[in-house]
């Protein structure tokens, strides 16, 4: 398939807020059963809230360059019941709208108490409102990655793996990030930070093998002879039939050769996995700033290599009859 840069944008930068704002909710979950010293003041919550919410809304932006009609595109809600896209745009906006309720809150110090742990910590309206954006994060990264996994003609796509990917991926950036705002706003959580981020970027980076492992071994069930309908078991195709591309050659490909997708593949391989990690732990004691903002930035870059190779490789099956072009 031919990988569309809007798109590419847009499920790497709404990745990286959720997994920023399923970092946040963390600390403070821990902060509640007494595993980490409460936050004083708002800098870490509300900054990281804003940052979250200034990702999700350019990743809403990006969308909306992949429209042909920009105007109609509250239209793409009305099929929630059955497609995933239609529920990825009810849920986007609705957890952006989570995201800044739980900014503010933090923000202006209003965080009545609800009831009171075990502990004797109060559990406030905050925590409240944290457990339902972590639902909801989750939520859009399921409707997010269903939208490719749901795919049957596209085995590349067509498995538990891509859902998995899409979870892990967005919650190591996202903790990436959040590490990197912690040695900012709040340097007693880098430790902690960098830890789940090096771990969730070591299982992303498990995960993401597994996906290759798997694409590398599927066989089409099509053949060349079954997409033009000709038995004969010697065919080779001289011509695609016109001098020009068509809108199956330019939507359904993406043009680059073996050694591109090949150095795409090792250059992500680096950049979203490898890097980052060493990025994490060369900056985690003593915290380094310009370390771990570099380990968020080595891995976006690295993240969007991924996305762009996860959507070239997917085959689609019209492709035998244009490998003239192809």
């Amino acid at each position: 398939m031919r990988p569309a840069v809007s798109v590419i944008l847009l499920t790497t930068l709404i990745g990286a807020g959720q997994g920023l704002f399923l970092a946040l909710f963390t600390v403070q979950s821990y902060a509640l059963v007494g595993l980490l010293a409460p936050q004083a003041g708002s800098a870490f919550y509300a900054g990281g809230s804003a940052v979250a919410l200034a990702l999700l809304g350019a990743g809403l932006v990006a969308s909306f360059f992949h429209l042909g009609r920009p105007e109609r595109a509250w239209r793409s809600a009305a099929r929630w019941r059955t497609s995933w896209l239609s529920r990825e745009v009810l849920a986007l906006p609705a957890f952006m709208l989570v995201v800044a309720m739980y900014g503010l809150m933090h923000a202006l110090g209003w965080s009545p108490a609800l009831a009171t742990g075990t502990r004797g910590t109060p559990i406030d309206a905050t925590l409240a409102v944290g457990a339902l954006g972590s639902v909801l994060a989750f939520a859009l990264f399921v409707c997010t990655a269903m939208i490719y996994a749901c795919i049957r003609f596209l085995a590349e796509w067509h498995t538990p793996l891509t859902v998995v990917n899409y979870v892990l991926l967005g919650g190591a950036s996202g903790f990436t990030l959040a590490t990197a705002l912690a040695s900012l706003t709040a340097p007693g959580l880098v430790g902690f930070l960098s830890g789940w981020a090096v771990l969730l970027t070591v299982l992303a980076a498990i995960g993401r093998a597994a996906s290759l492992w798997r694409n590398a071994r599927l066989k089409p069930k099509s053949t060349l002879q079954s997409a033009i309908g000709i038995k004969h078991p010697v065919i080779v195709q001289k011509s695609q039939g016109f001098m020009g591309g068509s809108f199956n050659t330019h939507e359904f490909f993406h043009g680059a050769g073996r050694t591109w997708l090949r150095g795409v593949r090792q250059a992500f391989v680096l950049l979203a996995f490898v890097a980052p990690v060493l990025l994490l732990v060369a900056g985690r004691e003593p915290a380094s700033e310009p370390l771990l903002l570099a380990a968020f930035v080595v891995q976006y870059i690295g993240l969007l290599a991924e996305r762009w190779f996860f959507f070239a490789q997917a085959n689609h099956a019209q492709n035998l009859y244009y490998q003239a072009v192809s």
